[in-house]
């Protein structure tokens, strides 16, 4: 009896761990993801159905995943690749154009599982400059909290009141506090509008006809693909190994690399493994034998195929709050990745003065032959080193 009240117990840890998990994953930057899909065009209803196929393809690789290798594999949408959408000029691309990037990011992160020497390549990439890209994208989306409090005043404060609030009551919910906040105060002004005709309530997948473009492939396919693999992949392995699991590199490459090229047909920008959430399914809380948690990672994808069905109607309140709302919420969830990606940027100073330029070139979204300010973030800070500080080195 005690064996099974402790096993029952350990089940109830793990499902609860999994729902955090999920939880914090999709309530703490659900609203990055709508900026930067309507950032590159989507509709509405293609952000709703982008929306939808990342919780679906998240909670379908996270479950296999997890089943498969019997280790709490969490997989994540990619939120430092959503703030970099949010930093592309309006109007640079058609949303089939940005779909075929996707595509295309989705199928190097494949390869990146396939080709050793690909994996390589990209570790090779210099952190500091991998982190001021990163930096540089999401400063513009960081600013917005502060900047549309002169717009949207109250409930630009309101929601900045409640992440600091949560900062000092409950931390490591803040973020989703501050998005729920925002849903609130959305809800408030549609009821102040009587607008709630305009709330969607079932969500569709609305299938999107990708095309390709140099341009979009190298303004959003690099750069996402980068960020993804740097941001998100890269420090995920980190954190399963410091609870002592040996991530399956291949497959997870491989199954999140396929599940963001399809998912891209449907509007969804990128999958990966997850790195800060994936802490609350690997550790202490999701029970006390390591080698049943697992479960949680079962129960953490479960959870995402359940929210994935609130997609419509998160869209549709972010599409009638007041203007700026949800990019404000969204710029508070990157605030903590901001900072981490500087201090990685400014750290070595045989590179602080590339990873500055780098930053500034993709904060200024300096465009040329029509390739955004990511891609050329890179060359100008990779230049940079080499012509400068490499040169005074020696």
């Amino acid at each position: 009896m005690v064996q099974r009240a402790s096993t029952e117990d350990s089940l109830s840890q793990a499902v609860i761990a999994g729902l955090i998990t999920t939880m914090v994953g999709f309530v703490a930057s659900f609203a990055v993801v709508l900026a930067g899909l309507f950032q590159v065009g989507a509709s509405p209803s293609q952000a709703a159905s982008g929306l939808l196929a990342l919780s679906v393809f998240v909670g379908v690789c996270t479950i296999a995943l997890s089943w498969r290798h019997r280790i709490p594999i969490s997989i994540a949408w990619s939120t430092p690749g959503a703030a970099m959408l949010a930093s592309l000029a309006p109007g640079a691309f058609t949303f089939s154009e940005a779909v075929g990037a996707f595509i295309i990011s989705g199928v190097l992160i494949v390869l990146t599982g396939l080709v050793p020497g690909l994996h390589k390549l990209l570790t090779r990439i210099p952190v500091p400059i991998a982190q001021g890209m990163l930096a540089g994208v999401l400063l513009p989306l960081c600013i917005k909290p502060f900047t549309s409090l002169g717009a949207i005043t109250l409930p630009a404060l309101g929601i900045l009141l409640v992440f600091l609030i949560g900062l000092r009551i409950l931390p490591r919910f803040a973020v989703a506090l501050s998005m729920l906040a925002a849903v609130a105060f959305g809800l408030w002004h549609i009821g102040q509008n009587q607008a709630w005709s305009q709330l969607q309530i079932v969500p569709q997948l609305q299938f999107v006809v990708p095309e390709f473009s140099l341009q979009a492939i190298a303004s959003i396919s690099v750069p996402l693909f980068i960020v993804t693999m740097a941001s998100q992949n890269i420090p995920g392995v980190a954190v399963l190994n410091s609870f002592g699991y040996e991530l399956p590199w291949r497959p997870s490459m491989v199954s999140t690399g396929i599940g963001s090229g399809v998912g891209a047909l449907f509007g969804g920008h990128a999958i990966n493994l997850a790195a800060i959430t994936a802490a609350l399914a690997a550790g202490e809380q999701a029970g006390a034998d390591p080698k049943l948690r697992w479960r949680a990672g079962i129960s953490s994808g479960a959870f995402y195929l359940i929210f994935g069905a609130f997609s419509a109607l998160i869209v549709s309140v972010a599409n009638a709050s007041p203007e700026g709302l949800f990019q404000a919420a969204a710029g508070l969830a990157l605030l903590a990745t901001l900072g981490s990606s500087l201090t990685g940027a400014i750290t070595d100073p045989a590179w602080r003065l590339s990873a500055l330029v780098t930053l500034l070139v993709a904060a200024g979204n300096l465009t040329l032959f029509g390739i955004g300010g990511a891609f050329w973030a890179l060359v100008a800070g990779l230049l940079t080193h080499f012509i400068a500080e490499r040169a005074a080195r020696r």
